[in-house]
């Protein structure tokens, strides 16, 4: 797949949000491939489930009640990464467990 410009500038802001967390970048990598809105503007959607959302594929089904009681809106970016980052602090990378695959080579994975 060819990267588009949109992706690119996605993914610097991802890399440069998450630069004390690398690992979280490479989720991205592996969750979204570093897209949070297709090119109609609408944001991305799971493929497998349609509620996880964004850059970082947070699932609303689970996580849209406690995001929005911390003023974080899953559909924009700085919100989905904001997000992901307290799952990460309360967590580790465990809600991202079934990429695992795709980015627990990459880097050491908090587990």
């Amino acid at each position: 797949m060819q990267e588009t410009a949109s992706q690119k500038n996605t993914e610097a802001i991802v890399r440069s949000y998450f630069k004390d967390i690398p690992v979280m970048a490479e989720v991205a990598r592996c969750e979204s491939e570093f897209r949070h809105q297709l090119a109609d503007g609408s944001v991305l959607q799971g493929r497998v489930d349609p509620a996880d959302t964004g850059v970082m594929q947070i699932n609303k089904r689970y996580h849209l009640s406690k995001a929005n009681s911390l003023n974080m809106d899953l559909d924009d970016i700085y919100g989905n990464m904001a997000y992901a980052r307290h799952l990460y602090e309360t967590q580790g990378t465990r809600p991202w467990s079934a990429s695992m695959p795709c980015w627990g080579n990459t880097l050491a994975a908090n587990i």
